[in-house]
């Protein structure tokens, strides 16, 4: 790769990891679920009237807006609410790629190779040692959600592969506009409609910018460059680049939060990120027999997504949040 675009991808990543610490504190200013019909809003408006209609089935678009949108920004927003550090959830997320494996097996056939295996093996050990850490740190409950958000990101990764967008900007663009209405919808019924103007009355140039980050930056400028960099080179030069997502995560969490990293979480981290890059290895294919595929090389990429899509216990500020609806 070109020295300009290694650094391209560097800043992507970097952009998709302090995304969680973004989230953090968006958190602080918004219900989860608001934020996120909030985010899907303003990353579909005014977009989805400067792009073409997405050139496949609605029911691709609605069911990878279901997954991503819905399922998975929901349940991470609501683990990461309930406790969730940003730093481990970076990291935790990136278990999303033994769950495209798996599920890619099960509904379109591929077949995990030895090498495939045995990374999904070594990065399962990561998040067991990981949930090890958190149990005796923070909430099982808030972990046990975001590896559900991990899930239904290998669940729309699946989808995506299925619909094999020739636009892929285009179709996120519309993806981000499925979940507006039902995240607005299960904000009203479990965090009510009350809290959720309030937050609307107190917006302040702190909350707009969060919006906008994760929005724009993330979701349209960092999903744009990447697909630029999987046009350009061979999915195996850039989806290892993911990998540095939860360092950046990890790194910026300690920074700006002041989340602690245990020794536990350094081994979950090695544990995780080393069975990635074991799983990665079989992406390795000839570029043109991965374009006979559509897009399926980025099962290991993050939530172009983000992903967005963010180690000790949560700032003191979390306990003074009201308590979603469940």
């Amino acid at each position: 790769m070109r020295p300009a675009h290694v650094l391209l991808a560097v800043l992507v990543t970097a952009v998709w990891g302090v995304n969680f610490v973004v989230i953090d504190i968006g958190l602080d200013h918004f219900p989860p679920l608001l934020f996120g019909a909030l985010r899907f809003l303003v990353a579909a408006l005014p977009a989805v009237f400067l792009v073409g209609r997405p050139k496949v089935a609605w029911k691709w678009v609605l069911g990878v807006g279901l997954a991503l949108g819905v399922a998975k920004f929901g349940l991470l927003f609501i683990g990461m609410h309930e406790g969730m550090p940003a730093g481990l959830s970076s990291l935790v997320l990136q278990v999303q790629a033994v769950f495209t494996a798996l599920f890619a097996a099960v509904v379109l056939g591929e077949r995990p190779g030895r090498m495939r295996l045995v990374g999904m093996g070594v990065a399962l050990a990561g998040i067991g040692v990981a949930a090890v850490d958190e149990g005796t740190s923070g909430p099982l409950l808030s972990f046990a959600l975001v590896i559900a958000a991990a899930v239904f990101w290998g669940v729309s990764n699946v989808l995506t592969r299925k619909a094999a967008p020739p636009d892929p900007v285009s179709f996120m663009v519309w993806v981000s506009l499925v979940p507006v209405l039902p995240l607005l919808g299960l904000s009203l019924v479990f965090e009510g409609a009350d809290p959720d103007l309030e937050a609307l009355r107190s917006l302040d140039w702190a909350g707009a910018g969060v919006i906008v980050y994760v929005a724009w930056i993330v979701t349209l400028l960092g999903f744009g460059a990447w697909n630029f960099l999987l046009r350009t080179y061979d999915a195996s030069a850039v989806a290892p680049f993911t990998l540095l997502v939860p360092v950046f995560g990890m790194s910026s969490a300690a920074l700006v939060l002041g989340e602690g990293i245990s020794p536990l979480r350094w081994l979950a981290a090695a544990l995780l990120v080393g069975g990635v890059a074991l799983t990665s290895v079989s992406l390795r294919r000839p570029r043109r027999a991965a374009a006979a595929d559509g897009p399926a090389p980025r099962e290991a990429a993050p939530e172009a997504r983000p992903p967005v899509g963010t180690t000790a216990s949560r700032t003191p500020s979390t306990a003074s949040r009201p308590s979603p609806r469940g």
